[in-house]
C-alpha cells in the first residue's frame, strides 16, 4: 500500500487555475504525493486556456456551467458533483484556492466527509459581504473550518487570527500567482510565439502609452459598468494613450462595453487572453485599470501601477505598499487618477517602484511542504 499522501486539488475558474497550476506541478513532481485534479469548469473557455499552457489534464472534469445558471443552482450542482468525486477518490486532503463558488462548494463537500481542507490564498477580507460579491462570503465560509490556511501575506494571516482561527493552522506562504507569473514570463522569453498575438496591436499603438484593462465583477454590473465605460471613452479622447481591453465573456460586461466603446480609435476591445498573452499585456502596459483581484498582485510584480475600480479591496497590502489605489466606479475619479499617473511623473514613479508585498515565487514549494507535514 502506498504511503504517499493523496491530494485532490479542486478549482473551476481561470484565476484559480493560474494560481494553482504551480502547486499542481509541485505536487505532481513530488514523490510524497499522489496528486489528482478535479475541475468544475466554472469558466470553460478561459479555464481550458490555462490548463493547456500549464500542461494539466484534469482527472475529473465536471463541466458544470449551463446558460443563465443561478448562483444557488451552480452551488447545489457543484456540491453534489464534487461530493461524488470525493467519494470516488477518498483523498487525504482537498486543496482549494481563493473565493469562488467552486471553492466554497468543494470545501463544504469535503467537510461533510471529514476530509481536511487546505485553503490557498486564505485570509483575504474586504470587510463588506457585498463587495466583492459573493466572494467575500465564500472565503469566510471556507476560513471557518479549513484545516490548513495558506495566507499570502502577514495581513491575511492577521485577519484569520482576528477571527479566532487556530494560530497553528495558519502559515504565511506568499501568493502562488507570483510563482505562476514568473513561470509564464520565462516560457514566453524562451518561446516568444506564445504571446505573439498582441504584436499587431503593439504596432498599431506604437508611440502611445497603453492602459491595460479588465472588468468583470458582479457588483459592478449595471451602473458600475456604464460608469467605467464612460471613463474609458473620456480617456480614449487623449491622443497619447491607447486602451487594450480583453472583454470578459459575461454578457453583463460585453453588452455595455461593445455598445459604448466599439469603434473608438484608441480602444481595442479584444477577446479574453490566454495566460501568456495576458502576461504580455501586463508587460507592455503603462498602468492597469481593473476590478480584478489577481491583477492587483500580478501587475506590481512587473512594476505597473494598478487603479482598482472597486469600493473595497481584500488586498489592502497593495494599497498600503503604494502599488495600487482604490478609485471605485465613479467616472470622474477613474479619469482623474488615471490622468494623474499619465501626467505626473513623480506620482507614477512612486507607484511603479513600490515593493510588491505579495510573494517571492516560491509559494508552491512552501505549501507542498506544509501538506506533507500536516
Amino acid at each position: 500500500m502506498s504511503s504517499r499522501r493523496k491530494i485532490l486539488t479542486v478549482f473551476g475558474t481561470r484565476p484559480e487555475a493560474i494560481k494553482l497550476f504551480p502547486l499542481v506541478h509541485a505536487l505532481a513532481e513530488d514523490e510524497r504525493f499522489d496528486s489528482r485534479v478535479c475541475i468544475s469548469a466554472q469558466h470553460r473557455e478561459m479555464l481550458d486556456q490555462v490548463l493547456e499552457i500549464a500542461g494539466i489534464v484534469p482527472d475529473h472534469d465536471l463541466d458544470l456551467m449551463t446558460p443563465g445558471q443561478t448562483l444557488d443552482a451552480l452551488t447545489a450542482r457543484a456540491l453534489v458533483e464534487i461530493g461524488k468525486v470525493l467519494d470516488e477518490e477518498r483523498p487525504d486532503w482537498i486543496v482549494v484556492q481563493g473565493d469562488t463558488t467552486t471553492v466554497m462548494a468543494g470545501a463544504i463537500a469535503a467537510y461533510y466527509r471529514k476530509i481536511p481542507v487546505c485553503h490557498v490564498e486564505a485570509g483575504l477580507r474586504s470587510g463588506d459581504i457585498h463587495h466583492p460579491w459573493p466572494e467575500e462570503v465564500n472565503r469566510r465560509v471556507v476560513g471557518s473550518f479549513a484545516a490548513l490556511h495558506c495566507a499570502p501575506t502577514p495581513t491575511a494571516r492577521d485577519a484569520l487570527l482576528r477571527e479566532n482561527v487556530a494560530a497553528g493552522s495558519v502559515y504565511v506562504t506568499g501568493n502562488t500567482v507570483i510563482d505562476a507569473l514568473r513561470w509564464v514570463t520565462q516560457r514566453v522569453g524562451e518561446q516568444p510565439a506564445l504571446a505573439a498575438g498582441l504584436s499587431e496591436l503593439e504596432a498599431r499603438f506604437a508611440g502611445k502609452r497603453i492602459i491595460g484593462m479588465t472588468s468583470h465583477r458582479r457588483e459592478n454590473f449595471g451602473e458600475g459598468m456604464e460608469n467605467i465605460a464612460t471613463a474609458v471613452q473620456r480617456l480614449a479622447a487623449r491622443e497619447d494613450v491607447a486602451i487594450i481591453f480583453p472583454v470578459h465573456l459575461n454578457p453583463n460586461v460585453r453588452a455595455v462595453m461593445n455598445a459604448r466603446l466599439a469603434g473608438l480609435d484608441n480602444v481595442a476591445l479584444i477577446e479574453p487572453l490566454d495566460y501568456p498573452h495576458f502576461a504580455r499585456l501586463l508587460d507592455i502596459s503603462h498602468l492597469m485599470l481593473t476590478d480584478s483581484g489577481g491583477v492587483q498582485e500580478e501587475a506590481p510584480a512587473l512594476g505597473k501601477p494598478v487603479l482598482v475600480m472597486r469600493e473595497t479591496t481584500e488586498r489592502p497590502e497593495g494599497i498600503a505598499a503604494g502599488t495600487a489605489k482604490l478609485v471605485g466606479t465613479d467616472a470622474d475619479a477613474i479619469v482623474r487618477e488615471t490622468t494623474r499617473l499619465l501626467d505626473d511623473e513623480a506620482a507614477y514613479a512612486a507607484m511603479a517602484r513600490a515593493h510588491n508585498p505579495f510573494g517571492d515565487g516560491h509559494s508552491a514549494a512552501r505549501i507542498a511542504d506544509l501538506l506533507a507535514e500536516a
